[in-house]
């Protein structure tokens, strides 16, 4: 495994990051399709559905034919969750990076280079909270690519906002997670933060359990 060093984005980095960003949102999406089936509304639904195809047709290959079927159009759902929230941050805040976060105040965004490559991400701005602004900020946009897991990066990415908001004199950061980004989690978890909420960002996500975690840690001298 080749060293890394973390750096300041430049604007040589811009492919890179967003490259690097929608792949990782978009490895979640098995993980939300499996979030989709353990709900017991999708469980029963497909019940539901199998039950009463096997009445009407009196075949239980008909049935399970129709329950396959709506598993199988469920993933396109289950994967919208991902692509729609990678598209909104590439046409928003990733779409021009250096305006959202190396020229707005208190705002900063750094990768993680390794080989000559961005190999991972991060960056801090004022919480989308409006009544956490002056309080708070944000961390935001950590990923860090799978071949460079687990040595430490995410870690250090994490430290580096960490940092940036005490020099700034604020008293905490915020995040926000989904439910199925468990390594993500520990992560947090382990640096000190602490779950605040959860929403569902949508009644299809309420109704299979996707839920986004608030997560909060205090920052020391406050």
């Amino acid at each position: 495994m080749a060293p890394y060093r973390i750096r300041p984005y430049r604007d040589e980095d811009y492919d890179a990051v967003r490259a690097l960003f929608a792949r990782g949102i978009i490895e979640h999406a098995p993980s939300i399709y499996r979030q989709m089936l353990r709900s017991t509304r999708v469980q029963l639904g497909l019940l539901v559905l199998f039950t009463a195809v096997r009445a009407a047709a009196g075949c239980w290959l008909l049935a399970l034919g129709a329950t396959a079927l709506a598993l199988a159009a469920a993933w396109p759902f289950a994967r919208s969750f991902s692509t729609s929230y990678v598209q909104e941050a590439l046409l928003t805040d990733l779409c021009d990076i250096r305006s959202t976060y190396m020229r707005a105040p208190d705002s900063c965004f750094w990768v993680a280079e390794a080989g000559g490559a961005v190999v991972g991400m991060v960056a801090a701005a004022p919480p989308q909270d409006p009544a956490q602004h002056g309080e708070a900020l944000e961390l935001r946009r950590m990923s860090v690519s799978r071949d460079y897991r687990g040595c430490g990066i995410s870690k250090a990415l994490c430290g580096e906002v960490l940092r940036f908001a005490q020099a700034r004199g604020y008293g905490a950061v915020v995040l926000y997670t989904s439910i199925v980004q468990v390594v993500a989690q520990r992560l947090y978890e382990s640096q000190g933060f602490r779950k605040v909420g959860a929403t569902s960002p949508s009644l299809f996500a309420s109704l299979i359990c996707f839920q986004i975690l608030h997560y909060r840690l205090e920052l020391p001298g406050r």
